[in-house]
């Protein structure tokens, strides 16, 4: 039976013993980094991906939510750029080229997804996102990949995937899980979480084949990091501000609208933006997977 006293955060439950434990931790080891604390809470949860890999991103995420519902404590960030203060972004001039970027996407040579996998590549897309997208930059939760979209041309724009959505009610309708399968196999769901064309790329169609290309390379690029294929991708688009068309032309499908309600929202007062939910199955069997 599980303790009333208990909250769950990022899709786990913290009792209060276990809460005790973090605040306990950092008593018995004065300087122990936030990053120890998450992989150590980790092997105490056997919180790991299905890949077997400790969650520790996802375990530093809760901490800083239980940490800002004073829950816990968490000893200050190590870095100048730790979690709690803003984010000091490179700005890279030489990605601004002097004349538009203009053409079809068949006329672009060199044209490939490149996985971020350097300081410099994250500091690239980092840098991108803050400047010229409309919700700026934020670290993605959980597990992740982000993408440059480059071309002979230089860089075109930024792609980055993240933790799906713990609960939405439309796309929780439209895959049919129950409550229990939803907490076993969202893993198996992985979230676009930005998607930026850069202001000075004028180039008919990029966008879509960006996306398609996206839902063809990502699955064995997750399984050479996380050591697991994902079955479904799913986006959120503003309705005030877009109207999906890269999506819907990349064979996306709209499965509902969200409620307008943040996680925050307990007195249902609708204060978000309404979004489209869009989900665009990696394989033919998504459901059985999600489902079992």
């Amino acid at each position: 039976m599980s303790d009333s006293r208990s909250v769950s955060v990022c899709g786990r439950r913290f009792t209060p013993d276990d809460l005790a434990w973090i605040d306990a931790v950092q008593e018995s080891e004065p300087g122990i980094w936030r990053a120890e604390i998450a992989r150590r809470l980790c092997a105490r949860l056997a919180w790991r991906s299905p890949g077997g890999q400790l969650q520790a991103m996802s375990a530093r995420v809760a901490l800083l939510r239980l940490a800002a519902r004073g829950l816990v404590r968490l000893p200050p960030p190590r870095g100048r750029n730790g979690n709690g203060r803003a984010h000091r972004l490179a700005v890279v001039a030489e990605d601004e080229p002097a004349c538009p970027v203009g053409g079809t996407v068949g006329e672009l040579q060199g044209l490939r997804l490149a996985p971020v996998q350097s300081p410099a590549d994250s500091a690239r897309w980092n840098a991108a996102v803050s400047r010229y997208h409309y919700l700026g930059y934020q670290p993605l939760a959980g597990a992740q990949l982000r993408y440059l979209v480059q071309s002979d041309a230089g860089l075109l724009g930024v792609l980055g995937f993240g933790a799906a959505a713990w609960k939405v009610a439309a796309r929780d309708r439209w895959i049919g899980w129950s409550a229990a399968q939803r907490q076993a196999r969202l893993p198996w769901v992985v979230q676009n979480a930005r998607f930026l064309i850069l202001p000075w790329v004028r180039c008919r169609h990029l966008a879509s084949w960006v996306l398609g290309r996206a839902a063809r390379q990502l699955p064995a690029d997750w399984v050479q990091r996380y050591g697991y294929r994902p079955v479904l991708l799913e986006t959120f688009v503003e309705r005030d501000r877009f109207r999906g068309t890269s999506y819907k032309a990349a064979n996306w499908q709209t499965v509902g609208v969200t409620q307008g309600r943040g996680k925050l929202d307990r007195y249902h007062a609708h204060a978000l933006a309404v979004k489209d939910v869009l989900v665009y199955p990696l394989v033919a069997h998504f459901r059985e997977v999600l489902c079992s």
